[in-house]
């Protein structure tokens, strides 16, 4: 089981970037969180190492009106959540 963090910048916002980002963790069976920050996006990601991936994969591209320009990824400690939340 694997946790990371995720900054992700570029055209993130206004796009459905959260929304999406919520749609792809529960399709991978992922836990955490995604929220807006004002250099983008930010999200916590948590479950299989290899969904983890997948979903640091996607958040290099995000949704269709997106334009990802850079994710910054760091491994943190694992820590297990009940859902993956949009935080406001």
């Amino acid at each position: 089981m694997k946790t990371v963090h995720l900054i992700i910048r570029g055209k993130v916002q206004g796009v459905y970037f959260r929304a999406s980002a919520q749609k792809e963790a529960e399709r991978l069976g992922l836990t955490g969180w995604v929220q807006n920050i004002t250099e983008g996006v930010e999200a916590v990601a948590s479950g299989k190492e290899v969904a983890v991936s997948q979903f640091v994969a996607w958040c290099h591209k995000g949704p269709a009106r997106a334009s990802v320009l850079d994710v910054v990824l760091e491994e943190v400690p694992y820590t297990s959540f009940d859902r993956f939340s949009i935080r406001r």
